[in-house]
């Protein structure tokens, strides 16, 4: 099977985790632990979440006092991919000996014209109380969101269109090559008037990027592997309801977050309503019962999934 695994960026870098790179590189070896099974024995590409990382990067570059200006989100975005895929690339080595694996920078085109850029919507950085949010806010002039009982930086995220890379990525998967790659969603450009690439200020979304790539790599499967074991009907409620099976209209008929669990869920709608093949999002490590269908939120047309049935 060709199978396109999403991992987010909590999984790399815990909520309350200091930092440093000593941890988020042992988190890299605790993903790819639960990864390296699957690439053994399937067609695999794997992207990563940045948010906690990119918005690390963006407090150092605003408080820098040798810039002119704090670096954009698309520099920010490839410095990222470099320093997560480099983690993972190392771990996959070591996981998958003889086996060769590739992480790439790769670019997401969007559109110019998108409303995502008057409406930042994606959360990037750590927690904030309220009052040290308002403080960044007069002080930097950052858009903030409310995240749970605290609140976070947010930016624009537009949709994104397709991996500019994505040749090249069918290559190297034809060739037998691991690929890690769409880090962060892939560095954000457009288009300009003259037809050139041009970096915007803004973070696509990971598993939007995700499935766009999927679904023009023709993969069998879409895994989105979080920190959550399967979606929750009613999640933060009194009677929170996990969904193991469902279709693509009856996901749609729920209300998620659009800061969190709603990109997901469309990610995997989306795959699924074009392709017709399976869709999970899950616990990252439950990755080989997702795909084997015995864990997650398994979305396929009709809402059933064996194993057995998927495209070999």
């Amino acid at each position: 099977m060709r199978i396109v695994i999403a991992i987010g960026g909590n999984a790399l870098l815990e909520r309350g985790q200091r930092p440093d790179a000593a941890i988020q590189q042992a988190n890299a070896r605790r993903a790819v632990a639960a990864l390296a099974p699957l690439a053994a024995e399937h067609e695999v590409v794997v992207t990563h979440g940045n948010g906690p990382q990119v918005g690390m990067l963006a407090i150092q570059s605003a408080a820098d006092p040798t810039l002119r200006a704090p670096y954009p989100f698309d520099v920010l975005g490839a410095q990222t991919q470099g320093m997560i895929g480099y983690w993972l690339l190392q771990a996959l080595q070591n996981a998958l000996p003889g086996r060769q694996v590739a992480a790439i920078l790769d670019q997401t085109l969007v559109s110019a014209a998108d409303p995502a850029f008057a409406q930042p919507t994606k959360f990037v950085g750590p927690v904030y109380d309220k009052g040290t949010a308002d403080r960044l806010v007069a002080t930097h002039g950052w858009a903030i969101a409310q995240d749970g009982p605290n609140w976070r930086r947010v930016v624009p995220s537009p949709q994104p269109q397709r991996i500019v890379e994505t040749r090249l990525i069918r290559k190297l998967l034809e060739s037998g090559t691991v690929v890690v790659c769409a880090g962060g969603g892939g560095i954000p450009v457009i288009r300009n008037s003259a037809g050139l690439l041009a970096g915007v200020e803004a973070v696509v979304d990971k598993d939007l990027a995700t499935a766009a790539l999927a679904e023009s790599l023709d993969a069998d499967a879409l895994l989105l592997l979080t920190d959550v074991s399967a979606v929750q009907r009613g999640f933060g409620g009194p009677r929170p309801e996990p969904i193991y099976r469902a279709t693509p209209a009856e996901l749609r008929r729920e209300n998620f977050a659009a800061g969190s669990m709603g990109p997901k869920v469309e990610a995997v709608c989306h795959f699924v309503e074009m392709t017709g093949d399976v869709a999970a999002i899950g616990s990252l490590s439950d990755a080989g019962l997702i795909l084997a269908g015995k864990a997650g939120t398994v979305v396929t047309p009709n809402g059933d999934y064996e194993l057995s049935a998927a495209r070999s």
